[in-house]
């Protein structure tokens, strides 16, 4: 018997989550990437002898990533190797500096030391969120194609958790008086794109999450994660296929049927998976008339989160900073409102400092390091031109910075190796809609069943993964969403008669709660 093909679109994390599992299930995998290696915004970066993350560099949720690769029969730990982070990060504020641990008895010391009388607050914030996380989570890992789903009875128990009409900022002044100990558990929000004014409150679970379990590091990068996926996919007879952009995803008779490459070849298939930035697919991979829903026009319409001014930077010294360090704008609150919905990039900036060789010294030669910088920026909607001024004057800005609030005083003596993204470059070079890297807002009119559904609501035998669809933006959800598209593909085009019986999120927690 001829085995059901499936054809995944781009090589990002999504994309490689469901490889491994269809592959490991049976089906026949072929993965086409338009890049020269696999990854997409989870892919490294080489200069010289330097490697660095392009995109994310916080591991949280490390559970998701063992239970994807369990269900491909892999154990994390034989592909990669991870090291747990405390303190997980330094946060930076004008007049003190913070740093958090995974350890409560350390964090309280912590807020004790600079916030007297807040401390008890950690106590009632981890009580009362573990409930808030432990309700959400399982509408987390399931699907919402219909508008009878947001009626299942797991939505139902989570309604009276969301918090509505709260932001995440709202809901932390129930367990801290100062504010800037309040910024300390809602900066988070930026792994959304969004302003901790204007987040849901429902989205407090992430700072839940990082105290509950802590963050990790993967030796050589967070890259690595993806070539560890990529070599499973391969173990399992999967395909993959570097350098060869798709054109078209075929739709016959309001189903996909395959792709055309640019090259001009076609592959058929029983399926197609979406791992593309949703905006730049739904321009570019379907011929005209068959999106309707989700035109670019209307895309347009939506909210988008903000983009982001990176650098990457190979130095000939290293210095003696924590890996994680968050650096807030004197007015933080300001540059949060400029960054979202300004058209101008702000003069007091806040900018994250990854110094990963502090931790890891197989990205750059003894002594040297690989510094990531980010700085969050309007998204291009915004009509700021990146030209070569532009480009100068942030980069002067950030380092100006860096040189201010850390012992890196001399860092523009050391550069060695430099690469800059802009959001115009996010858009133009990397295929992301709007530079928006966050994706699709969060909003909870964005969310669930009002974001791009898994199963691609406009063409049947697609399947969509990634920051675009549901769960949302940042590693463990885009995980997720490879598992919640393979699962879905498993029900709608079965191998024979395999039984599609899958863990529930509930069985999931009670087995993690057993265990620990």
């Amino acid at each position: 018997m001829q085995r059901k093909h499936v054809i995944v679109v781009g090589a990002g994390p999504g994309g490689l989550t469901s490889a491994m599992i269809l592959a490991h299930r049976g089906y026949k995998v072929t993965m086409l990437e338009r890049a020269d290696r696999v990854g997409g915004r989870s892919a490294p970066i080489h200069i010289g002898p330097y490697t660095f993350d392009t995109g994310p560099t916080f591991l949280m949720m490390t559970f998701i990533l063992r239970e994807v690769f369990a269900e491909s029969d892999r154990n994390l730990d034989d592909y990669v190797k991870l090291v747990p982070l405390d303190p997980m990060y330094k946060l930076t504020f004008k007049d003190k500096e913070i740093y958090p641990s995974v350890n409560h008895e350390k964090m309280k010391e912590q807020i004790q030391k600079h916030f007297p009388g807040d401390a008890n607050g950690l106590d009632r914030f981890m009580q009362k969120e573990k409930v808030r996380y432990e309700k959400m989570y399982p509408c987390l890992q399931k699907p919402y194609g219909t508008l009878r789903s947001m009626l299942a009875s797991d939505v139902v128990r989570a309604l009276p958790y969301l918090s509505l009409g709260k932001s995440i900022y709202d809901v932390l002044g129930d367990y801290f008086k100062d504010d800037t100990l309040k910024t300390s558990f809602t900066f988070q929000a930026k792994y959304l794109g969004m302003s901790p004014w204007e987040c849901p409150g429902a989205f407090t679970i992430i700072p839940y999450i990082e105290h509950a379990y802590g963050i990790d590091h993967v030796i050589g990068g967070l890259s690595r994660i993806s070539d560890a996926m990529a070599q499973v996919v391969r173990e399992e007879g999967g395909e993959i296929h570097l350098s060869t952009p798709v054109d078209k995803i075929l739709v016959k008779k309001g189903a996909a049927t395959g792709v055309r490459l640019q090259s001009g070849g076609v592959l058929e298939a029983d399926a197609v998976v979406i791992n593309a930035d949703f905006g730049f697919a739904m321009k570019h991979l379907f011929e005209p008339g068959v999106i309707r829903k989700w035109t670019p026009r209307k895309l347009e319409k939506k909210k988008f989160s903000c983009s982001t001014f990176m650098m990457y930077l190979g130095l000939d010294k290293l210095y003696n900073e924590p890996h994680h360090n968050i650096i807030f704008a004197g007015d933080y609150k300001k540059n949060i409102k400029e960054v979202v919905r300004g058209n101008m990039l702000s003069e007091d900036l806040s900018v994250y400092v990854r110094n990963a060789a502090i931790t890891d010294q197989t990205i750059a030669p003894a002594g040297h390091s690989a510094l990531y910088i980010l700085a969050p920026a309007p998204n291009i909607s915004s009509g700021i031109v990146w030209d070569e001024s532009t480009v100068n004057r942030q980069r002067d800005k950030v380092l100006s910075i860096i040189e201010r609030t850390t012992s890196m005083k001399d860092i523009r003596n050391h550069i060695k190796a430099e690469h800059i993204i802009t959001p115009d470059d996010w858009s133009n070079k990397h295929g992301i809609f709007l530079g928006a890297t966050f994706n699709l807002g969060h909003s909870l009119d964005q969310m669930l069943y009002f974001r791009p559904h898994n199963k691609f609501e406009e063409v049947d035998n697609c399947y969509l993964v990634g920051g675009g669809t549901h769960p949302g933006s940042g590693l463990p959800t885009i995980y997720e969403s490879g598992r919640i598209s393979s699962n879905l593909i498993s029900q709608h085009i079965p191998i024979g008669a395999q039984e599609c019986t899958f863990k529930s999120a509930r069985q999931i927690l009670d087995e993690r709660s057993r265990v620990a």
